[in-house]
């Protein structure tokens, strides 16, 4: 498949005096694994229920495969898998009699058993076919839920938050079947908060205040960011955390472990001088070595002051 599998211009929408999403625009290619990357209360997940038709947009437009989400809202849940972030199937009911209930409400007919029996191999669950769903563990209902969405062998996968209650060998295991079903030609779009999870994807936005604050591939973000990244050796006070942080050209200062990772706005003049002048007021001898940004980075700084945080937050 080849054009645009997602396409939207203004889409928005309001709970009340809440804006949730807030004007964005999307363009995802088929075939491609797409990413939403923002803290919780973003919009991630408010867009991707307007995108499988669960929720009508207050304003603007969206297509799937070219059909309107407000008009065709069957026509495309036909054509996608939905994975919320709670567990949504049956607790009560077994590995296998979830997956047969969902077949049948997708119409399988004949192909239905011989689905299931195809799933239960490929997401590792034929040994748990008689399972109950509410025994299973994390990792074991994530693979049943996946298994579930993509019965129907959907173009489309929308999958919101998916690995936020896994081990993080669920994790990279559940990832290599997504790479493995964009190959095959479908179309995945996950929102997600870990930053190695969304480095992985081919595309990504960045939501902020349920606005796309920046786009692009994870390459290019961080090729794009506007800070410069410094590494400090030998500074990780409280209150050289502190003095840095306050520095207004400081975007933000993370520690990791006996380092402490700053970023320095792109326009600032020498920021390692000015960064060991500080440190030496207090007292403090330490080293400086510039180093790549991360997308943690390019996350830091993006959304600076939004979504409730502040200027310095790290």
């Amino acid at each position: 498949m080849t054009g645009e599998a997602i396409s939207a211009r203004g889409l928005t929408r309001r709970f009340g005096a809440k804006v949730a999403v807030d004007h964005i625009d999307l363009d995802i290619p088929a075939g491609r694994i797409y990413g939403f990357l923002g803290p919780n209360g973003s919009g991630k997940s408010t867009t991707l229920r307007m995108l499988c038709g669960l929720l009508t947009p207050s304003e603007g437009h969206a297509e799937v495969f070219g059909l309107s989400v407000e008009k065709d809202a069957e026509s495309i849940r036909r054509r996608l898998g939905y994975m919320p972030q709670k567990f949504s199937l049956w607790d009560d009911l077994t590995v296998e009699e979830n997956l047969r209930f969902i077949g049948r409400m997708y119409g399988l007919g004949a192909e239905l058993t011989p689905r299931i029996e195809e799933q239960l191999k490929t997401y590792w669950l034929e040994s748990l076919r008689a399972q109950r769903a509410g025994s299973m563990s994390g990792g074991q209902r994530q693979r049943l839920a996946l298994a579930a969405a993509t019965l129907h062998a959907p173009e489309l996968l929308l999958l919101d938050e998916p690995t936020s209650a896994v081990d993080p060998q669920s994790r990279r295991d559940f990832w290599e079947r997504l790479f493995a079903l964009a190959e095959d030609g479908a179309t995945i779009l996950v929102s997600t908060h870990y930053m190695d999870e969304a480095e992985r994807c081919h595309g990504l936005a960045i939501l902020a205040d349920g606005k796309i604050v920046i786009e692009g591939s994870p390459r290019e973000l961080m090729d794009r960011v506007g800070a410069d990244v410094l590494e400090v050796e030998g500074a990780e006070s409280t209150e050289a955390v502190s003095a840095l942080r306050a520095l207004p050209w400081v975007h933000g200062v993370t520690q990791l472990g006996v380092r402490l990772r700053v970023l320095a706005d792109r326009g600032t003049s020498d920021p390692a001088a000015k960064l060991l002048d500080v440190l030496g007021k207090l007292g403090i001898r330490a080293k400086i070595e510039a180093t790549h940004p991360s997308l943690e980075d390019v996350f830091v700084v993006a959304t600076r002051g939004r979504n409730g945080g502040t200027e310095k937050a790290a």
